[in-house]
């Protein structure tokens, strides 16, 4: 494919509240064994682009950790590779990345010291797949300037905490609103650009010169008028996961069989980073329906429609029922946990119990569930403060899950 990829994987939401404390958003964990780049970068492998670059920035050190070799994605070659950008303080600036659009520019020489006339442009916090270069082939016929990779969400869908926009009977974008307070449109951008090379450099430049930073706002928008803007429609699954709610329901739709037949069965395939742990295994007494299970886990209790990450110990007569466990959790025994995201290396005590019943997710039965996190068990004695997230209306240890602060 004749592009460069750049995946931007430096942001933080405060959506995410404490799942991001540990990692980026980028590096959460998803569907059992995968990290949320690994899709972008498998996208950008299986679409033959050669030469990407992942810019980090916050919380990177579980992120660096993930992409410290590129063979995973198949990126290990004399040509082109894998190349990970920091900020770095130089002779020209001494700031952290303002923005999307002065991230690139503070990595121009990567742009400017390729080859290729084309730049793929992506999010490192999406889960979905495309093949990059039909989006490619698309640009070149619309003879666009931009082309924009877009979904048209449900109508149901709060869309405002996407980019939206749109798109006349030929496939222009005439308008977009980021993050708009009312949307005119259930068209959303997410968050896959492609560019020619040299014109991104100079619309780069030309954000320095006026202090501009923002890819969306400060070139997208302010230039839609101006240059020939296009929307690609992406006709498949694509979920974000920058909010605890889309997190959760993302890892819950891993639980649906055309949706893990369309990841993990269909071609292309999605890579990751492989460790060397054992199967799981089952114990007897383990009852586990309709959930994924990964490698190093060791159950011994009832799991429900429930995702359990690398290395979770279950004890014996445990009930973990519509939960995310992320990776290395020891949960022990007559636990009972409910609608709940267990943050990783973490010890539930014996014998508690953490259900939530109220709050913001509907599952597939319209059923409000709370969405609750579970930290620092380890440290505690007991709880000194049980506050419920937003849209619960009380909690304590027993009987309603809650998110433990010591």
């Amino acid at each position: 494919m004749r592009a460069i990829g750049i995946v931007l994987a430096g942001g933080n939401s405060k959506r995410m509240r404490e799942l991001s404390n540990k990692r980026a958003i980028s590096a959460m964990p998803i569907a059992g064994s995968y990290r949320g780049i690994d899709f972008a970068l498998s996208n950008m492998s299986n679409s033959h682009v050669q030469s990407v670059a992942v810019f980090t920035q916050y919380n990177s050190r579980s992120l660096n950790e993930h992409l410290n070799s590129s063979k995973w994605w198949d990126f290990g070659r004399k040509q082109g590779g894998l190349f990970v950008f920091t900020p770095t303080i130089t002779a020209e600036h001494n700031d952290w990345y303002r923005g999307t659009a002065d991230a690139l520019y503070q990595n121009l020489t990567f742009l400017k010291n390729s080859h290729e006339p084309y730049v793929v442009i992506t999010s490192g916090d999406c889960i979905y797949k495309v093949d990059y270069s039909k989006v490619l082939e698309y640009h070149i016929e619309k003879k666009a300037d931009i082309t924009v990779v877009c979904k048209t969400m449900p109508a149901e869908t709060d869309v405002t905490r996407f980019g939206v926009v749109k798109v006349n009977d030929d496939g222009r974008i005439m308008d977009f609103q980021e993050k708009p307070m009312m949307a005119e449109s259930n068209t959303i951008s997410c968050g896959i650009y492609i560019i020619r090379r040299r014109q991104l450099i100079e619309l780069l430049e030309r954000c320095a010169q006026e202090d501009r930073y923002d890819f969306v706002n400060d070139i997208l928008i302010r230039y839609k008028n101006i240059k020939r803007i296009y929307a690609y429609e992406l006709a498949t699954y694509w979920s974000n996961i920058a909010s605890v709610e889309s997190y959760y329901k993302t890892n819950m739709d891993f639980l649906k069989p055309e949706v893990r037949d369309y990841f993990f069965r269909q071609y292309p395939e999605v890579y990751s980073k492989v460790g060397d742990l054992p199967p799981a295994k089952y114990n007897p007494g383990a009852d586990v329906r309709n959930s994924l299970v990964s490698s190093g886990t060791i159950i011994n209790g009832e799991v429900v429609n429930s995702v359990l990450f690398k290395q979770v110990y279950v004890g014996n007569n445990c009930v973990i029922k519509n939960s995310i466990i992320l990776n290395d959790v020891y949960i022990g025994d007559n636990t009972v946990i409910e609608n709940c995201i267990v943050e990783s290396r973490d010890t539930i005590r014996a014998n508690t119990t953490y259900i939530g019943n109220t709050g913001e997710y509907k599952d597939r039965g319209g059923e409000k569930r709370a969405l609750y996190i579970v930290t620092k068990a380890t440290k505690a004695t007991q709880v000194t403060k049980a506050i419920p997230l937003a849209g619960a209306r009380g909690a304590t240890e027993r009987g309603k899950l809650c998110r433990l602060q010591m």
